[in-house]
């Protein structure tokens, strides 16, 4: 069985930081592009940031030079990174990747659990 486990959420105060991971497991052939989406109450999934498998990275704008994605390909886990947080980064977590589970099937996406980041002002 394949999946994704998110950890890392919790309670934080405006300006600090806070760091998530998020573990794939099962039988994997390959991870392609990984990814981090939030949802805030009462507003759409909105992508964070994006890293593909050779380290090329985009980012929303809202995020830009306060978060960073990297990723452990030895490890299957993709982390971000998340300073000086402010009350609008609260939301439901979501990582995504794209796996390949044998040599000639097809990549397809997977979800983590989400993980909730609140940020007190």
């Amino acid at each position: 069985q394949v999946q994704l486990v998110e950890s890392g959420g919790g309670l934080v105060q405006a300006g600090e930081s806070l760091g998530l991971s998020c573990a794939a497991s099962g039988s994997i052939f390959s991870i392609n592009t990984m990814a981090w989406y939030r949802q805030a109450p009462g507003k759409q999934r909105e992508l964070v940031v994006t890293i593909a498998s050779g380290g090329q990275t985009n980012y929303a704008e809202s995020v830009k030079g306060r978060f960073t994605i990297s990723r452990d390909n030895a490890k299957n886990t993709v982390y971000l990174q998340m300073s000086s947080l402010k009350p609008e980064d609260t939301a439901v977590y979501y990582c995504n990747a794209f796996l390949q589970t044998t040599r000639w099937g097809l990549s397809r996406s997977y979800w983590g659990q989400g993980t909730q980041v609140t940020v007190s002002s």
